[in-house]
């Protein structure tokens, strides 16, 4: 045997076990696509029943959102009418006791000048 054939034989001994090497990690890889085959079947099928649970629950939430508007618009009203009340109020009633006390005190001063 020759060197030439020698150093073929080893040339081919260690792609032979460069392929036996790389032969379990691709094996195992085959596996994982597999798994994740299933998994993204399972995924598909589970998905539209979710989506739909979804949509419905955004829709109620929706629903009680417009109602809440409604409740703030009447707060909003409520508060302004009150308002509108006391403005009222102070004009009609703050206004003539304002001057009631005024001239009240007037008269005390003059009352304790007199003195």
């Amino acid at each position: 045997m020759s060197g030439g054939e020698i150093a073929a034989l080893i040339a081919a001994g260690a792609l032979a076990l460069f392929v036996l090497f790389l032969a379990i990690p691709l094996v195992k890889l085959g596996r994982l696509l597999d798994e994740t085959t299933v998994t993204v079947k399972e995924i598909n099928d589970s998905l539209p029943p979710l989506l739909s649970g979804l949509s419905e629950t955004v829709d109620q939430t929706n629903k009680q959102l417009a109602k809440i508007d409604v409740i703030t618009d009447n707060v909003a009203d409520i508060s302004n009418n009150f308002q509108s009340l006391i403005a009222v109020f102070s004009a009609s009633v703050g206004s003539p006791l304002l001057k009631l006390a005024g001239y009240l005190k007037g008269f005390t001063s003059f009352l304790g000048k007199k003195k």
